[in-house]
């Protein structure tokens, strides 16, 4: 019998394209769910699980935020780390129009455009971190720096 062929995500496919290794950990999901429990269906640690988030600055240009799933994002904090006056997050319905991606598989790879993304610092504690896969029921383990270098990502506490 053949071997099912993975279908691949544009966060997967940059990752390939840059040589970067990382691991895909696939679960099963019909639905979006948060990543306290997404960490939980991989059985990985959830202090090294990172959710992805999209804000929009006053100015309406739009930033990724990629931060441990346990935490919250303070937005002005967040604000001030992209430089703006004013940031909120972009309302669920638009994640697709704007990433690409949908709710629960927002990777901070492969958007359909590159927005500014900002780390929190606390990824720089260990040397793997898991990511969306860009898609729902996939999950990316890969070396802190690599995603750095891939996204050209700041660091920051917010």
């Amino acid at each position: 019998m053949a071997k099912e062929k993975e279908i691949k995500t544009n966060a997967m496919r940059i990752l390939d394209k840059k040589n970067i290794s990382y691991q895909v950990l696939q679960y099963q999901c019909a639905e979006f769910i948060d990543g306290i429990h997404t960490a939980e269906k991989n059985h990985v640690p959830a202090k090294q699980s990172f959710k992805t988030l999209v804000l929009q600055g006053k100015s309406r240009q739009y930033y990724v935020f990629v931060l441990p799933v346990e935490q919250e994002v303070q937005l002005k904090v967040a604000a001030k780390l992209a430089g703006e006056k004013s940031i909120e997050m972009i309302p669920v319905k638009d994640i697709t129009t704007v990433t690409g991606y949908v709710r629960g598989g927002c990777s901070p790879l492969g958007m359909k455009k590159q927005y500014p993304v900002f780390l929190h610092s606390v990824a720089l504690d260990y040397n793997e971190i898991y990511i969306s896969g860009g898609r729902v029921g996939s999950t990316l383990c890969l070396s802190v720096q690599d995603l750095i270098a891939a996204t050209g990502a700041r660091t920051g506490v917010f």
